[in-house]
This record gives C-alpha cells, sequence and structure tokens, in this order.
C-alpha cells in the first residue's frame, strides 16, 4: 500500500507494467474463480489434465495458498455459513470476513473438507510445488521488465506487475468473504447471509453472484441469467465449445 504507489510517485510505471498488472490480474483472477472455485472446489465441470494444471497454476500465481487447501476452506465456508466453524464468518465483521480470518485462523479438525481433492492428482502436484508456483509469478513480470529495460524496468515491473497486482487480486477475492455477505440483494435464497452484488462481479469475473452461488454451488454459472457480468462461466462455456471442458452443471441438472 506504501511501496507500490511511490514507486510509481517517485519513478513512474511504463505502458508495458500497466499492461502485465492487467493482462496478470486477468489470468490469475480467472485461475481462482475458474480453476480454484468452479473446477477444484465444486467441481461444476470437467477438463482434461494439462487444462487444469493451466488453470491451477494461474491460481497460485494469485498468492492465496494451494488449490487444495483453498478448496477445503471453502467448502468448510458452505457447509458452516455464518456458524463459528465458518473460516471467514462475516457475523465476526467487515474486517474479520475481509482479510482478518488469515490472522486469526478457526482451528479445523475436520478432514472431511480437504478429502474432495486429495484423490486429484494434479492438485497434489499443484500442492507440492505452490511455492515454486508462486515464486514464478512474481518473477515473470521482473524478467519481462528487465528485458524491455533492464534493472529499472524489471523492479517497476516486479512492483506494479507482481506485488501491486497481487494486492487487488486478492482485495478482489476478499470482497467475496466480505462484501457479498454484508450487503446486497438475496433473490434467491435467505438461508444464510451470502448476497449478490453486481459490482465485486466486476471485480472478480462473476464472483458477485453470491447468493445464487449459496444457493446452487454446483452450478458452473454464478450469473445465471444472460445478462449477468460472469466472465468465468463464458470462459467455462468457451472451453466447452473447444472441447476443452465436459459435463458443465446447472441447477437445472441437478446440481
Amino acid at each position: 500500500m506504501i511501496a507500490v504507489p511511490l514507486y510509481g510517485f517517485l519513478y513512474g510505471y511504463s505502458w508495458l507494467d500497466w499492461t502485465m498488472f492487467a493482462v496478470l490480474y486477468v489470468v490469475t483472477g480467472l485461475g481462482i474463480t475458474v480453476g480454484y472455485h468452479r473446477l477444484l472446489t465444486h467441481r461444476s465441470f470437467e477438463c482434461p489434465d494439462w487444462v487444469k494444471a493451466c488453470l491451477l497454476i494461474a491460481g497460485g500465481w494469485a498468492l492465496q495458498n494451494s488449490g487444495a487447501k483453498w478448496a477445503a476452506d471453502h467448502l468448510r465456508h458452505h457447509a458452516h455459513c455464518d456458524d463459528p466453524a465458518d473460516p471467514y464468518n462475516a457475523k465476526r465483521g467487515f474486517w474479520y470476513s475481509h482479510c482478518g480470518w488469515l490472522l486469526n485462523p478457526v482451528p479445523c479438525h475436520d478432514e472431511r473438507f480437504g478429502s474432495r481433492v486429495i484423490q486429484d492428482r494434479v492438485a497434489m502436484w499443484q500442492h507440492r510445488h505452490y511455492a515454486a508456483i508462486v515464486l514464478v509469478g512474481l518473477a515473470l513480470p521482473f524478467v519481462v521488465g528487465f528485458l524491455y529495460d533492464g534493472w529499472r524496468g524489471g523492479i517497476s515491473g516486479f512492483m506494479l506487475a507482481g506485488v501491486g497486482r497481487t494486492f487487488a487480486v486478492l482485495n478482489s477475492t476478499f470482497c467475496i468473504n466480505s462484501v457479498c455477505h454484508l450487503w446486497g440483494e438475496q433473490p434467491y435464497s435467505t438461508a444464510n447471509s451470502s448476497r449478490n452484488s453486481w459490482f465485486v462481479s466486476l471485480l472478480t469475473f462473476g464472483e458477485g453472484y453470491h447468493n445464487y452461488h449459496h444457493a446452487y454451488p454446483s452450478d458452473y454459472r454464478n450469473g445465471p441469467l444472460w445478462y449477468n457480468f460472469d466472465p468465468s462461466k463464458w470462459l467455462i462455456y468457451s472451453l466447452s465449445k473447444l472441447r476443452l471442458a465436459s459435463s458443465l452443471r446447472t441447477a437445472s441438472s441437478g446440481s
């Protein structure tokens, strides 16, 4: 929050830095929404192992832990939404549900939530090599910037497209846990605090339709209506047309 804008004020960021920021924001954001969330956690669709590996690598670059750990936390959230066992319980306030839960996590000794992905060889490969994947994601903008403008280009690329982009993706994702459980509409279910926020969907590639997601968690769409802004569902649907995804699940198919 201090170093990235301060560096920009003192030295400025190039068009390449901003381009890498935008591209990596999209890539890593979709890695979380499509790879970690809809594929690995909720099994909303199936795909070849190499496609899954690409999605999980992109998700790993978002610095939100391995897909296996992410899926376990999120499944626990669905099972215990708004209860004390909810890892990012919105009943404890905005700050806690946004990011405070990372600093003061709720202990969990129930292995059921992690068992869903423990048999997934691609997910376990990503889990074992998570640290290396993170380092590659941070090194990539440095290397590209260095090739473009030497050390100064490398540092500015790392600062904006590495550190700054990670901060932006983390906080946009955190808004689903906080904003989408505190403010918004509940057109599909009032069984828990989940809410729809079209604004959060703009930041998170469709994840802001959170009330629908809690009502139908296995649907590959979070925004089910044609006009809902949900690039994640568009990507999954496009992959299916390219025969790179199959078994797309919807509420009407019994998800």
